[in-house]
């Protein structure tokens, strides 16, 4: 049995696991799903009071209050950032890293600094939001199969700006930790192929490719959770 955290992406919320979940579930495998901050189940919370460290804290602190250990921890897209400071902060709870179409911050960096492409819309989409709030980005763009575009549509919240302009702080405790990235050639242009490049060559890195939209885990739930068990 392997235990998984899944870390949704911007906008998402712990529904988007749910297939995966079922899956990885009935090999006998522990699966946590938690909702971000402001997001799923918990999108009605202040989003002045949210940011990227309260998103890696509600993170580290399911690890710790359930005594997880030998974790493989996956985030997709912006849950990325959240992944990389919670092996920071708990390298010793944390096997593995997955990165399905998700950002590979250094220290010192943001969402911001690691998505030039999109800020423009957070710029116009936070004036939008008074300020605080970023709407959610059409399922469309990111090719998310067609079935699903409506649901994705209709659950996306929005996102608290302040996670994305957050930098991250990391200490270097979890740099050892080995790390998958998923990159998704189903949809273009992928920012996110900056990171397949990066660490491409890296002994500590295995890089696969899903040929789907950048939902992965609603467009080839099988294959992701095969992915996530290291058995593509």
């Amino acid at each position: 049995m392997t235990t998984f955290v899944l870390v949704h992406g911007g906008w998402h919320g712990a529904w988007c696991w749910q297939r995966v979940a079922q899956r990885l579930r009935a090999d006998g495998h522990d699966v946590h799903t938690p909702d971000l901050a402001g997001h799923g189940d918990d999108h009605h919370r202040n989003a002045a009071d949210v940011n990227l460290t309260t998103h890696i804290a509600g993170v580290v602190n399911l690890l710790r209050s359930h005594d997880l250990t030998d974790v493989v921890l996956a985030g997709h897209s912006y849950g990325g950032n959240v992944i990389t400071g919670v092996a920071d902060a708990e390298p010793g709870r944390v096997s593995r890293l997955v990165y399905l179409d998700g950002h590979v911050p250094a220290d010192g960096q943001s969402c911001w600094d690691l998505a030039p492409e999109f800020r423009d819309f957070f710029v116009e989409g936070a004036a939008a939001g008074g300020g605080v709030w970023v709407p959610p980005i059409p399922a469309a763009m990111f090719n998310v199969n067609e079935a699903d575009r409506k649901m994705v549509d209709d659950l996306c919240r929005p996102m608290p700006i302040a996670a994305l302009l957050e930098r991250i702080r990391l200490t270097g405790a979890g740099a050892g930790i080995p790390r998958t990235f998923v990159w998704t050639s189903g949809w273009a242009p992928n920012p996110f192929l900056q990171f397949r490049d990066a660490n491409a060559d890296d002994p500590l890195w295995t890089i696969v490719e899903a040929p789907t939209g950048h939902d992965v885990m609603l467009d080839d739930p099988d294959l992701t959770a095969r992915l996530l068990a290291g058995t593509p």
